[in-house]
């Protein structure tokens, strides 16, 4: 007979470690704490669930061992999730390198999921939130606690999540089942999520989405650039690019140390702390395609007012922002207009700045930056310091950027650890 094993999470991570653990014949009891497996994965995606991507590397994700990393990407990468997905009966389509179901509905991605942890014989206990973790009374043993009970097994996989969206559970509860346990954590951040800046400016422009390029600036070094669909918000900026730099700065703001392209940034919290983001919304034009559109717009001078010289170039929004911004009346003659007012104009379309004080909460946030370190868990995902402890998905110091990377991580570990799990017997 196999080993017994708790998996403690029914997230894409848990669920993926159930069914490993099962295959690998080990007797699986799943405990989640809500009423229904899953509940994360439907909002993922915008209900489409982008599950993976073909496009994937190391490179697209923030962790304090990138070797490591990539040695479990290489075990279980992209070709495996498909290969996966399509053995346990959901199709699949790929958009532009993106992954997602045929039919385009995350509800068809838990299905299939449900079903083949029913298939595989695995245990479902909802409504079980564990509360801690201890060493049961036969040697190699844990029993995992809760209000409503106890159970005991030979291997735990630790998959409960990490504080981003935490109505769906992920409320940090595994970083302190963890810590009970001896483990260590990297400081966590909500990452993929909205920024907020102190312009109040923004509110005039709330709504507006534009093709950017963005260069995130602190103490005088540039430490981040994205590129995407920028969207303007009365409180800050969203989008893709936005998303995908929000780490590095809520890394900042909190006085942490964090992973971007300038990796030694470290400062102590600072009251009234903020960070720099300039934005170029012409970002196809060279320095010399800009200068050259600058004098053929100088020829459509003639009678037009402020307003009227600068239409076309951006959303109406944002021109008739940068020309209030500029000191600029929009019905005054543009032939009349002050040429440094009209130049400061211009150097907004390329170069406006904005500055972040903050971001939205854990609710808002895709994932969560940070958790235990890779360092403090072997190439099974098992734990160094408590042997028969796995770990799996968001609780661990991996996240990556947007468009498919963080499930892949959760079907990557969670077969691993699930995997791990299922092949050391109870009496060793």
């Amino acid at each position: 007979m196999g080993n017994t094993v708790g998996i403690v999470g029914g997230g894409a991570a848990g669920m993926m470690a159930a069914i490993a653990a099962a295959r690998g014949g080990a007797k699986v009891t799943l405990l989640e704490g809500n009423d229904r497996l899953g509940k994360k994965i439907l909002s993922t995606g915008n209900g489409k669930c982008n599950l993976g991507n073909e496009k994937l590397g190391p490179e697209d994700y923030h962790t304090g061992r990138p070797d490591m990393l990539a040695g479990f990407l290489g075990r279980f990468g992209t070709a495996d999730t498909e290969a996966f997905f399509r053995e346990i009966g959901l199709m699949l389509k790929s958009r532009n390198g993106y992954l997602y179901p045929a039919c385009e509905q995350a509800a068809a991605v838990l299905d299939a999921l449900r079903y083949e942890v029913r298939d595989a014989g695995v245990e479902v206990v909802t409504d079980f939130k564990a509360e801690g973790i201890r060493q049961g009374r036969r040697k190699r043993q844990f029993e995992v606690r809760g209000k409503n009970g106890a159970y005991t097994f030979d291997r735990v996989v630790l998959a409960c999540g990490g504080r981003a969206a935490p109505k769906t559970g992920s409320d940090g509860s595994g970083y302190r089942l963890a810590e009970g346990l001896g483990h260590s954590l990297v400081p966590t951040v909500p990452a993929l999520v909205q920024l907020k800046c102190r312009e109040e400016c923004l509110k005039a422009v709330a709504g507006v989405r534009a093709e950017a390029a963005l260069s995130v600036h602190w103490q005088g070094k540039c430490v981040a650039r994205e590129r995407g669909e920028l969207q303007l918000t009365e409180y800050g900026i969203s989008g893709i690019p936005v998303f995908q730099f929000s780490r590095v700065v809520n890394y900042i703001l909190a006085g942490s140390r964090h992973r971007g392209e300038d990796k030694d940034v470290f400062q102590q919290r600072e009251r009234g702390r903020e960070v720099e983001v300039v934005i170029d919304f012409l970002p196809d034009y060279t320095e010399a395609d800009f200068a050259a559109l600058r004098a053929d717009r100088r020829l459509l001078q003639g009678q037009r007012t402020v307003e009227e010289f600068f239409t076309g170039m951006l959303h109406k929004k944002l021109m008739l922002l940068f020309i209030r911004l500029a000191g600029l009346k929009a019905t005054e003659s543009v032939a009349e207009a002050d040429e440094g007012k009209l130049a400061r104009v211009y150097e907004m379309c390329r170069h406006w700045s904005v500055h972040v004080v903050g971001s939205n909460p854990y609710d808002s946030a895709q994932v969560c930056a940070g958790g235990v370190p890779l360092d403090e868990v072997t190439e099974e995902l098992e734990s160094r310091l408590v042997p028969g402890v796995y770990f799996a998905g968001e609780l661990l110091d991996v996240d990556g950027r947007c468009g498919g990377y963080n499930l892949q991580w959760a079907w990557c570990s969670g077969s691993i650890a699930g995997w791990g799990a299922s092949r050391k017997k109870g009496n060793q």
